[in-house]
């Protein structure tokens, strides 16, 4: 699974050091985020990271249009996040030409979830810049790093494959009977679903994806079309749960 990346013309424009004062400088976003409320209250984290951005957009002279803060946010899925929901947005829209972060787990841990990021920002035209790693997808090393970690995330998706088949299997085996609704699928599949589209996979390539990891369906059925995708990927969003999360009525 590599991906193609040409290096953003507007980001080689902003880093040239040749007729500077001509150029147009990159607008950058900066974003962080904190996990627990006990981070959020002391602003330490929050402050670290704002000032490590700050630093970065000084030396290497770029706008810092703003720091988007999503507090007291976990890192499950890019969906729930309010904040980077805001500042893709704007990214998409043209508003602003590059996302930083002070560290790449502060924007996603999932691998499945930062190289659909990665992918979405080449669509796009805009770059991802990751301090810690050095990871900056406006730029052919950059883009090197985006190839590796996109390998490993397909490693990634075909583990989640494999242990689903086997927890499938073990249920089948105890007498189980596998053919639920799909809002009932096994988390980690429901998960993997919500975190690729939210990072702006297709509903057919989502589907192309778990055909190709033989990912059974809720019903135990081979074959994922884009329609049950969809079906999966709006019931999170409006908030519905599993099976198991439900009460009855």
């Amino acid at each position: 699974m590599a991906l193609s990346h040409t290096p953003n013309a507007r980001f080689e424009d902003a880093n040239s050091r040749d007729g500077a004062s001509t150029s147009k400088r990159l607008r950058v976003l900066g974003y962080v985020r904190v996990s627990t409320d006990g981070q959020v209250e002391s602003g330490a984290g929050i402050q670290a990271q704002r000032e490590a951005i700050e630093r970065e957009c000084d030396a290497r002279g770029y706008e810092l249009a703003e720091v988007i803060t999503d507090a007291g946010v976990s890192a499950a899925t890019v969906a729930k996040r309010p904040g980077i929901t805001r500042a893709l947005a704007a990214l998409d829209r043209g508003d602003v030409e590059a996302l930083m972060v002070a560290k790449l787990d502060r924007l996603s841990r999932s691998m499945i979830d930062f190289v659909g990021l990665t992918e979405r920002a080449r669509r796009q035209g805009w770059s991802i810049v990751a301090l810690d790693l050095g990871v900056d997808t406006g730029s052919p090393a950059g883009e090197m790093m985006a190839n590796v970690l996109a390998t490993f995330a397909q490693f990634e998706r075909r583990l989640i494959g494999q242990r689903t088949r086997e927890a499938l299997a073990v249920k089948r085996a105890t007498g189980v009977r596998l053919g639920r609704p799909p809002s009932a699928l096994p988390e980690v599949v429901r998960d993997r679903i919500v975190a690729e589209r939210a990072a702006g996979a297709t509903l057919a390539g989502i589907a192309r994806r778990l055909n190709a990891d033989d990912v059974p369906t809720a019903r135990g059925g081979r074959r994922w079309y884009p329609g049950v995708v969809a079906v999966i990927a709006s019931e999170d969003r409006n908030g519905v749960g599993s099976a198991h999360d439900r009460t009855p009525g």
